[in-house]
């Protein structure tokens, strides 16, 4: 049912016909899914029927590369313990909550690889958010807590090959060489992507992401 980019749009605006109330949309999914490209097309799509919407990225709760060398976390940037999961949740409880006034969130800058403090501003007009990422299905703590924050959790999957070959594309551009890339990939992006698998049928949507016609994002 849900193969198209309007058939969510207009799942997201039913969601969001609820009056002096705020509507979170959480997309999960593994690394190099899509989740990001579905975010924003989304956005796009609901600003066309009216509905003013806005990405929040779990990204931008990354630990810092400084923290993360410190926790001697580095090497595995992008694990579950990578995140400050607490942050996240009290962002996405103030998105609830605050309604009369703006909400600044982190983003995160791909060409650095590293989280921006209030780089996304929520203004009350702002009636859907929808936020990404890898861990939001997780059973451990923080992350049932998020989830139960969420109005919706969709989760997306792709082709095991396709996404891998996207993640190394992604990170060619941020610096890596292709085998710095790949060993990236198989080492680290794939170990999260397992775990990530694993949760995908506590999702109240599954998106067959090689259905769907979104460009795929390499920034």
């Amino acid at each position: 049912m849900y193969s198209t980019l309007q058939s969510l749009a207009t799942r997201a605006v039913q969601l969001a016909d609820q009056p002096g109330q705020r509507v979170l949309i959480g997309i999960s999914g593994e690394p190099g899914a899509g989740k990001s490209t579905l975010a924003e097309h989304l956005v796009v799509a609901l600003a066309e029927q009216g509905v003013s919407a806005i990405r929040v990225p779990m990204d931008g709760f990354h630990l810092a590369d400084i923290e993360l060398k410190r926790l001697r976390r580095l090497h595995r940037k992008g694990a579950i313990d990578t995140f400050d999961g607490f942050g996240y949740l009290a962002l996405l409880r103030r998105l609830r909550a605050e309604l009369g006034n703006v909400v600044y969130a982190p983003g995160f800058a791909r060409q650095i690889e590293q989280p921006i403090a209030g780089a996304i501003a929520i203004g009350s007009a702002v009636r859907v958010v929808v936020t990404e990422g890898n861990y939001l299905l997780a059973p451990v703590v923080p992350w049932p807590t998020v989830r139960a924050v969420l109005d919706e959790t969709w989760h997306c999957a792709l082709d095991s090959a396709e996404r891998q070959r996207r993640l190394v594309v992604r990170h060619v551009a941020s610096g890596k060489t292709p085998a710095e890339a790949e060993a990236w990939v198989h080492d680290v992006d794939q170990v999260n992507a397992n775990l990530v698998a694993q949760w995908q049928d506590q999702a109240d949507l599954q998106l067959d992401m090689n259905r769907l016609d979104l460009a795929p994002r390499t920034d």
